[in-house]
């Protein structure tokens, strides 16, 4: 069995590598919610997420959600 799944993990920091959008938004959803069941919140105002693409404006279209509140996007991290 071979696991696509990527995350880079510390300390309270999670990134989630992924090969498009969709299966980014699936993930981040499924963190939210297991992360709620076991009583931690995700921060919308502390959720940033950047797009790495040879081509130009891919991620212009695309808005991360959740519930109410649009995850922003950055160019690069720290």
């Amino acid at each position: 069995m071979i696991c696509n799944y990527k995350h880079l993990v510390y300390a309270d920091d999670v990134n989630m590598l992924r090969g498009n959008m969709h299966t980014l938004m699936e993930n981040a959803e499924a963190l939210i919610s297991v992360t709620s069941e076991i009583g931690l919140e995700v921060i919308a105002e502390k959720t940033y997420y950047m797009v790495m693409s040879r081509y130009p404006n891919v991620g212009c279209i695309h808005h991360v959600r959740n519930d109410n509140s649009t995850f922003e996007m950055v160019e690069e991290f720290k």
